[in-house]
């Protein structure tokens, strides 16, 4: 039987979350219309069987698919593969949903048509409890928007978005396997195929900062940098691809995003010690690789980011006290 909406949860080693992210799921009068993929990345700690227990109550609702580790990536993959949902939303494992504003969601999807449907989401501090809104209330002022007119007003984030299971089956859509940040692809790469948004009023993602093993904090970036670089090349190649043929709409909403995520890798990089000449390396191997791939996203991130225009300015040549004044002025790197 066909399910309303497939949630798939990306969980390596969240005993400590799964709990409270598994039970924001249970309402009595829509377990019938959704499937809940715990999809368990090789963990080494009791995250399948807590999993399980779910699963062994709520049977027709509550699947554990276990697996090798391949990264977040690979279970979003494995969910896309096994999705029997009219409807497709990602939640991590260490994140939930809020109940009252979700069950308004999955009734909601039983008459949608849309191809991405968007909400409100909430950032929650892990150690306050303080929850700061993120809305998309730019996207009120309609029922339904063509994608071309969401995409001029909106960048829509991973945590807002529910993408009709089809097209992202249909068009084989796969992120990168054994790789941090692949938010962005999963964002962007169904984007050619997607013709129209539906905005609903509603919070329902209730996405954990403060985590401090999180991949998205600084620390998390400088271990895992050549997988954010990659990430980059690997979004930049897929946009030369479909700026050949793509909506001038669409290629904007793509050439942006990917530029605003070179901007985020600059500040990667000067987080790191500007005496530290492997990442100097790093950096203008990575400025000139860009050049080469797309002359485009390189135009488009020396306007998205005033420090990589200096650095380009001056050859690199200035690249220790540029990279001291940016860090100084955006206090990178201060707790």
């Amino acid at each position: 039987m066909e399910k309303v909406l497939t949630i798939t949860i990306p969980s390596y080693n969240v005993e400590k979350y799964l709990n409270q992210t598994l039970d924001s799921f249970i309402q009595e009068e829509i377990l019938a219309d959704i499937e809940v993929l715990i999809v368990d990345d090789g963990s080494k700690d009791r995250t399948p069987l807590i999993g399980k227990a779910y699963e062994e109550k709520y049977p027709g609702t509550f699947r554990v698919i276990s697996k090798e580790n391949g990264g977040h990536g690979s279970t979003i993959n494995r969910g896309i593969q096994e999705a029997r949902g009219r409807y497709f939303k990602v939640v991590d494992g260490d994140d939930w949903v809020n109940t009252g504003d979700f069950v308004k969601l999955v009734n909601s999807l039983k008459t949608c048509e849309a191809d991405y449907v968007v909400t409100n989401y909430y950032e929650v501090n892990d150690k306050t409890g303080e929850k700061t809104p993120k809305d998309y209330k730019e996207l009120a002022g309609k029922e339904i928007w063509k994608f071309e007119e969401a995409a001029a007003v909106s960048q829509l984030s991973m945590h807002s978005l529910v993408i009709k299971t089809e097209i992202l089956k249909k068009n084989h859509i796969r992120l990168d396997e054994h790789c941090f940040y692949v938010d962005v692809e999963y964002i962007l790469y169904p984007v050619p195929y997607v013709k129209n948004v539906e905005f609903l009023d509603l919070y329902v993602y209730m996405y954990r900062l403060a985590v401090t093993t999180q991949s998205v904090s600084l620390q998390g970036y400088q271990r895992h940098m050549q997988n954010h670089i990659d990430v980059i090349l690997h979004l930049t190649e897929f946009f030369e691809k479909y700026a050949k043929s793509g909506t001038p709409e669409k290629i904007e909403y793509i050439g942006k995003r990917i530029a605003q995520m070179v901007g985020d890798q600059i500040t990667i990089f000067v987080s790191f010690p500007e005496t530290d000449t492997s990442v100097k390396k790093k950096f203008t191997d990575f400025d000139r690789t860009l050049k080469a791939l797309s002359p485009e996203i390189y135009r488009r991130s020396g306007e998205e980011s005033g420090t990589l225009r200096l650095f380009r300015k001056t050859g690199f040549k200035g690249y220790k006290w540029i990279a001291r004044m940016c860090r100084r002025r955006n206090h990178i790197g201060e707790e």
